[in-house]
């Protein structure tokens, strides 16, 4: 089994560098050839670049995620196109819309959004979006501005109709850990009927641990797990599931052998 970790916020399950190392070391142990770092904005993401550089098998988006849409900082656009210029970093994210915290208004968070979307046209990136009871207008956006190469909504959370409209476009579906909770029958259907070559997976550490792991600190090592029970979803063999998403994960974001 090998698998790649679509999104996992490193710098929130440990601030210590060497711990960092050790989260991304830890994960290869677990036949976890590629982690996606996640950071919520461009000053957490450069400090983390920095922490990681010498771990080969961590890439990273750059972006601003909806949380920081009061306090972007000045000019962060173009330190995420400075960010997208350093080694492995192969996305922009996390972006998106997240109406349950309220981040500042509705108008803010989606000009924030579509100025990335907007960035990923022209960079040609694909990118990482956050979607927290906020499915119509992330739906409604994105079918006008998804860039070409396309975006995953990653931690899936929605229903299977809902996927059927977003697998219109360029889109793919990431799994976490929530998808292994047994009353989360709407991640079930939508996992078992999905074509797989538009789906991936994802630790969403420190969060979204998977079942048998409640009550912990979530870690990109407990991702065997998820691709384990997708898996018995779909009555495949776990490597075959596990080769398939990480082939997937290599050509959304563009990572060569």
């Amino acid at each position: 089994m090998r698998l790649f970790d679509t999104h996992a916020h490193i710098g929130l399950i440990d601030e210590d560098p060497i711990e960092q190392l050790i989260v991304a070391q830890e994960a290869r142990h677990e036949k976890i050839d590629g982690i996606l770092s996640i950071c919520n904005n461009v000053r957490d993401f450069f400090e983390l670049h920095e922490n990681l550089k010498t771990a080969s098998n961590v890439f990273f988006a750059v972006g601003m995620s909806p949380s920081e849409v009061t306090n972007p900082g000045k000019d962060w656009e173009t330190a995420i196109e400075r960010g997208l210029e350093l080694d492995r970093v192969v996305a922009i994210g996390e972006t998106g819309l997240d109406y349950y915290r309220k981040f500042g208004n509705k108008d803010s968070q989606i000009e924030l959004f579509v100025r990335q979307l907007e960035m990923a046209s022209r960079l040609d990136k694909p990118v990482v979006i956050h979607n927290r009871d906020a499915g119509s207008d992330i739906l409604r956006i994105l079918k006008e501005k998804i860039p070409p190469r396309g975006a995953v909504l990653h931690c899936y959370s929605e229903d299977w109709a809902y996927a059927e409209q977003a697998l219109e476009m360029p889109v793919y579906i990431s799994f976490a850990g929530n998808v292994t909770y047994r009353n989360a029958r709407n991640l079930h259907e939508t996992a078992r009927n999905m074509p797989i070559e538009r789906m991936l997976i994802e630790s969403e550490a420190p969060f979204m641990v998977p079942a048998s792991h409640r009550g912990e600190r979530n870690r990109p090592a407990y991702l065997p797990e998820t691709a384990e029970f997708i898996a018995e979803l779909r009555d495949m063999e776990p490597e075959a599931l596990s080769d398939q998403l990480f082939e997937n994960s290599r050509t959304f974001f563009g990572i060569e052998s």
